[in-house]
């Protein structure tokens, strides 16, 4: 019995310190898939989303919970991963072109709002929207406008204010463009009042010969990397996100001076919680949605990752709009009432696939030009 003992206490303690094994029984595990840098993390003594889930959850429910968090960089790796069939989520927060296409394939699960009841919060403009117009699958995470960003030290401020700036010749080899076909056609089509969502190949093809005429003038075809580049002052002009105008803001050199506008017409977007057919612990997931949607978490992630919130606890918030500062405010939300007209009219909505092979042929004759 001596020596049983000590290894009985043995054995215990590795129970304790291993997840797996003797303890993991008693441990829920919830796995989430996120874009990168899309929530607060910790980081610079931010408020960390994950863990304090994980703590409230289990003084909740009496239960410990690991979540597992992943990311990924683009609608497609996150779609591509998840139609194999080799991996299971539990929550995920796609745009909202991708959460048309995943629930038409079949790959999302109907929510139960019962379990979410903080989707009261979310603003009125952002329900009944086209990849989601019954409220069945989503609850909005968070949106954005693309504006055109640019650095007051080498642009005249009477050339700023609509599309043209991108394709004007004084900026010849200043200037940065999407690197990715739907984003940079848009720019023109844009430009062109033309509808984004168009599949007559004139329409394309009217878009091709605007980007072909802009081509010269373009110092690099950039997603991520428009970043250092405007922040530094080695580009002087790109289109991006309102929420990272901020982070370049943040992040600027000396000698740079950036501001931001919104071209008349432009591209909206929506990006929205979701539960996927992979799940393996629904009303666990269902939890974590609202828990998203509670004043703290919301707040915290709005403020980290800059994007505008469409939950009223949060852009109703005296303390967040402080935080941000009056300049913040009006950029990211510029008229949230008129939000759902101008998204409807102006968001990207999917191509069927001719129209979307076609489009990449004359992607890849703009690129080998």
């Amino acid at each position: 019995m001596k020596k049983l003992i000590p290894i009985l206490l043995l054995t215990a303690m590795l129970c304790a310190i291993l997840l797996t094994g003797c303890g993991s029984k008693d441990t829920l595990t919830l796995n989430v898939y996120n874009w990168g840098e899309y929530i607060s993390d910790g980081s610079e003594d931010s408020f960390d989303t994950i863990r304090e889930f994980e703590k409230w959850y289990e003084a909740e429910y009496g239960q410990k919970l690991k979540v597992n968090y992943d990311t990924y960089a683009s609608n497609e790796d996150m779609y591509n991963k998840l139609s194999t069939g080799a991996v299971s989520y539990d929550v995920v927060i796609p745009s909202d072109y991708m959460i048309a296409r995943m629930a038409a394939e079949n790959m999302l699960l109907p929510l139960d709002y019962s379990n979410i009841p903080n989707y009261e919060y979310i603003d009125e403009s952002f329900r009944g929207l086209y990849y989601d117009p019954d409220n069945v699958y989503t609850v909005p995470y968070t949106y954005g406008v693309v504006g055109i960003i640019y650095n007051a030290n080498v642009v005249d401020e009477a050339d700023a204010g609509d599309w043209d700036l991108m394709w004007n010749s004084k900026y010849a080899g200043n200037i940065v463009q999407f690197n990715n076909s739907r984003d940079a056609f848009a720019t023109a089509q844009y430009k062109l009042g033309l509808d984004v969502n168009e599949t007559d190949h004139a329409n394309w093809d009217a878009a091709l010969a605007e980007l072909k005429a802009q081509a010269p003038l373009v110092k690099s075809y950039v997603m991520d990397e428009i970043y250092n580049m405007m922040e530094s002052g080695e580009a002087a002009v790109g289109a991006y996100y309102a929420g990272d105008y901020f982070t370049m803001l943040d992040a600027q050199s000396d000698s740079v001076d950036l501001r931001f506008y919104y071209p008349e017409r432009t591209n909206y977007f929506v990006d929205a919680m979701c539960i996927p057919s992979s799940c393996q612990h629904k009303e666990l997931a269902e939890i974590f949605i609202n828990y998203m949607l509670s004043e703290e978490p919301a707040i915290a992630n709005a403020e980290y990752i800059y994007y505008a919130s469409p939950n009223a606890l949060v852009y109703e918030s005296a303390d967040y709009a402080e935080e941000l500062g009056e300049e913040a405010m009006e950029i990211l939300y510029p008229g949230i009432e008129n939000f759902s007209e101008l998204y409807n009219e102006y968001a990207y909505r999917n191509l069927d696939a001719e129209t979307l092979d076609y489009v990449n042929t004359l992607w890849e004759e703009l690129k080998i030009a």
